[in-house]
Order: C-alpha cells, then structure tokens, then sequence
C-alpha cells in the first residue's frame, strides 16, 4: 500500500536534508521578520510617494514612516506571540 503524505502537499521531514528541516524550522521566524519590514517599507514608500505628490515634504514621509513601523512591528509581536502558543 502507498505511503500517504500530508494534504499541504508538503514532503515529509523525513525525505528531506538536514538543511531543508532547518530551512522549514526557521520558516515562521523569516515570516514574522518580513511582516516587520514590510510595514516599514510601505509606510516609507507610501510616505515618499505621497510627499512629491503633495508637496509636504517630509512631513507625510515622517508620519507614514511611524505608523508603517508602528503597523510592522505590531505584526512582528502578534505572530511571534502565535509561535509562542504554537511550541
């Protein structure tokens, strides 16, 4: 009879390397340091973008900057508090 795999289409930690385990293990983690980022990142394109647009400079810049590291770092605390329950 044929082995089943997980639904997710996902291999089994077994067939994979040692790298590869570490890999999926470090997986949530590169996740929730993206979330971080990414509101940053956002917030001071979004900022940048709209100050040449309005003329405001640096005013939108700086404000957008705040929330976006605000809005990452709140998502970086609340999937890392969900890792937390996880383990």
């Amino acid at each position: 009879m044929a082995e089943r795999r997980p639904s997710n289409n996902r291999p089994d930690d077994r067939e994979l390397g040692e790298t590869a385990r570490q890999m999926r293990a470090a997986e949530p983690y590169i996740s929730a340091v993206w979330k971080l980022v990414g509101g940053a990142v956002v917030g001071v394109l979004g900022g940048w973008w709209l100050d040449r647009w309005l003329g405001t400079a640096p005013w939108v810049l700086l404000g957008l900057s705040l929330v976006g590291i605000c809005v990452g770092f709140y998502g970086f605390l609340r999937e890392m508090a969900r890792l937390g329950k996880r383990k």
